[in-house]
């Protein structure tokens, strides 16, 4: 209300002089400085109240609190009249009390204010306070002129006034404001009107269309922002056929009697890899392409010529375990020993291949005092966020230094938390009482606080649109106990998930209005996780009836879904190229599934259960403790080769697509924590990549590597 006038105040000024009233405008200026208004600013009217009674003008702090209560005070509800009263008693005992360092003061008071005083029960033992040598020694007087007291009477006195003038409309200027919320909810109508008019006509054309194919828009979609795609000429030559999205090439025959051969598809299931060989490098990949003089010189300088990233800075060299200095990782080891991990030295593999990944350094972060459930970088590198199950986050830097940015307390138990897209220094928070937040990180304060459902309070899973326009909501119903997820568990889950019913919803973030909700079959059911690609043109979500689904969000509706794991899907995120997902389970299968063929794996492999959860902490006296997996469990680097994942006592990187049996291969182990890693993170805006590991005993660790070029 006090911004409002002061603009209101302004725009007035203005008018008047533009229009030359000067006489107008002095009579405004006098009348200004003497609002008794202080124009609605709550904290100039405070300030006023306390100038009277340091002044010891009663006269005129009587006379001002009359004119709150004929002004404001009177239009009050009877119910508010008690607080009013309780109110007014506070602050002529405050003034009381300030006027025993003038005695004459304080008898002036109780004989003006005799004949109101003496028929309250309140004010029947004030009436000895001028006689006693040391009042604020007694019992009786003592919490009076206590710090606390006064300061406890003032702030009630600014919430009261704030709360009053935010809900009496005293400046009738709202017609502007009504009026475009009209708009906006005759804007709303008409949207859901047109969506329910395309689901209608989806029915009528329902035999026509393909549920397990994708539209037409997604099959020359633009990856990461490349317009067109180029073929390097081979020494057959090789042309695309594209039928929907289902993606397949031929080779053109020789023989004229095989050019009446139907083409030989090869992409499916398990298929090679041939048809990637004809792309040209992405713009990330060039972009590394272009560093790679730089590390290869790098590399060849002797130890002591070799700068180091932190020591450019002026910051001592970082010490890693054991002692270990990253000039000493710098150096190989000599060429009769041979490295499998590589971890903190530039490592060979089992057969001499050298290992992809230099670990610099390990820092910690140890703010949090109980089990991680999220830990997630913006999408600028630059700051994180870190969620623990007695519901505090942290907002914290690691570059240059590390540093606490903010931390958050919340009152009621939090479940899930994501970055906003633009801008991206608001995060979002989903509660287990069924409302979402938006918190502004540099602001350190709540911009809204949003009610999504009282039926479906858990609010599992949140992400936010690349174009930062809307966000995608998973509420699910209360499971009873051992399946709340947001404090650390000492039972296993319960053996029936499909009994918990959920939603998925879209919310606009402008408006902050729930746009929709979206189909769910066979449902309902809850979703654990979900991803967009880099476009939000398509949404991937795993629920815990282990079902996949792909949705577009052009259309709203599901494009397919299939039957991914046995049990619950835990994570899912889209490969590097976007042409398959990859999805961990509660079955503890790794999974890469072709998004051009419903249900088609690419591979499967198998991950030890410290690497897929639930994640188990052992005590003393036989305790243990069972964490349900809420954070990201895998991790892609920059160029989506490698993924990182969860272990037993830190991180562990893979090399994926590897021509091994297992189908991933370790490349280095992290390590460093104390108890199971349960969620993961690879910052890669920067040339050097930064791999974070959550653990259940609260400590953060950031791994500073620098990827090798052969």
């Amino acid at each position: 209300m006090g911004s409002a006038v002061e603009r209101t105040d302004e725009h007035v000024r203005e008018y008047l002089i533009y229009r030359g009233f000067t006489s107008t405008l002095k009579h405004l200026d006098s009348d200004m400085k003497a609002d008794k208004e202080k124009g609605f600013r709550v904290d100039k009217i405070i300030d006023q109240l306390q100038l009277f009674i340091h002044t010891f003008d009663l006269n005129g702090l009587k006379d001002y609190w009359g004119y709150l209560d004929r002004r404001l005070f009177c239009r009050l509800e009877d119910i508010y009249r008690p607080t009013v009263s309780k109110l007014r008693t506070s602050l002529f005992r405050y003034y009381v009390v300030y006027t025993v360092q003038n005695l004459e003061k304080t008898q002036e008071f109780f004989q003006r204010q005799a004949q109101e005083l003496q028929g309250k029960p309140e004010w029947r033992d004030w009436f000895i306070l001028p006689f006693m040598p040391a009042p604020e020694q007694n019992p009786l007087f003592s919490p009076y002129f206590s710090r606390q007291w006064s300061d406890t009477f003032l702030v009630s006195l600014h919430n009261f006034l704030s709360v009053l003038f935010q809900c009496m409309h005293i400046l009738f200027f709202d017609s502007e404001v009504q009026r475009t919320t009209c708009l906006q909810e005759e804007n709303d109508q008409l949207r859901h009107m047109l969506f329910s008019l395309q689901g209608e006509a989806k029915l009528k054309k329902q035999e026509e269309m393909v549920h397990h194919k994708l539209p037409p828009y997604v099959q020359n979609m633009d990856r990461l922002g490349d317009t067109e795609l180029a073929f390097l000429i081979t020494d057959l030559p090789v042309f695309w056929k594209t039928n929907r999205f289902h993606v397949s090439y031929s080779v053109k025959p020789k023989d004229p009697v095989a050019a009446s051969k139907e083409p030989r598809p090869v992409c499916s299931a398990g298929g090679t890899s041939e048809p990637q060989a004809g792309f040209t490098s992405h713009p990330r990949q060039r972009r590394h392409q272009d560093h790679e003089k730089e590390r290869k010189e790098l590399f060849s300088k002797p130890q002591n010529q070799m700068p180091e990233k932190r020591g450019e800075s002026g910051d001592p060299e970082p010490h890693l375990e054991g002692g270990t200095t990253s000039s000493d990782l710098i150096d190989p080891p000599p060429p009769s020993q041979t490295q499998v991990s590589g971890e903190g030295q530039r490592g060979t593999g089992v057969l001499g291949v050298e290992q992809p990944f230099i670990k610099l350094s390990q820092e910690e972060y140890g703010e949090h005092h109980s089990s991680i459930m999220h830990c997630r970088v913006d999408c600028s590198g630059r700051r994180v966020a870190s969620l623990d199950v007695d519901g505090v986050i942290k907002v914290w830097s690691f570059n240059p230094i590390m540093q606490t940015k903010a931390t958050i307390m919340s009152k009621s138990p939090l479940l899930s938390l994501e970055w906003a897209t633009k801008p991206d220094r608001l995060l979002l928070l989903g509660s287990g009482v069924g409302t979402v937040r938006l918190y502004d990180t540099d602001a350190k304060k709540n911009l809204y606080e949003m009610a999504i459902d009282e039926t479906h309070q858990r609010i599992l899973s949140l992400a936010c649109s690349p174009s930062g326009t809307s966000f995608v909501c998973s509420a699910a119903a209360h499971a009873g106990p051992g399946r709340s997820g947001s404090v650390t568990e000492t039972v296993p889950r319960l053996p029936n998930p499909l009994s918990v019913s959920g939603q998925l919803l879209l919310w606009d973030t402008k408006t902050v209005k729930q746009q929709l909700q979206f189909s769910l079959e066979p449902g309902p059911v809850a979703i654990n996780c979900t991803a967009f690609n880099h476009n939000g043109n398509l949404l991937v979500t795993g629920a815990a009836d282990g079902v996949i689904r792909l949705f577009d969000m052009q259309r709203y509706d599901c494009a397919m879904s299939w039957r991914a794991h046995d049990g619950e899907v835990y994570s899912v995120e889209f490969s590097y190229d976007e042409n398959t997902v990859f999805s961990i389970g509660e079955d503890g299968k790794f999974i890469q599934w072709n998004i051009h063929r419903c249900g088609v794996k690419q591979s499967e492999n198998s991950l030890p259960q410290d690497a897929t959860g639930p994640f188990v902490l052992s005590g003393y006296s036989g305790y243990k403790q069972v964490q349900v997996p809420r954070g990201r469990l895998f991790a892609f680097d920059s160029e989506g080769q490698h993924v990182l994942t969860c272990s037993n006592n830190g991180g562990l990187i893979y090399r994926l697509n590897s021509t091994s049996d297992s189908g991933l291969e370790k490349v280095l182990p992290l390590g460093g924590h104390k108890a199971p890693v349960v969620t993961v993170d690879w910052c890669s805006a920067m040339d050097c990549g930064t791999c974070l590991t959550a653990s259940m005993d609260g400590k953060i660790k950031l791994s500073t590597l620098l990827a090798q070029k052969s």
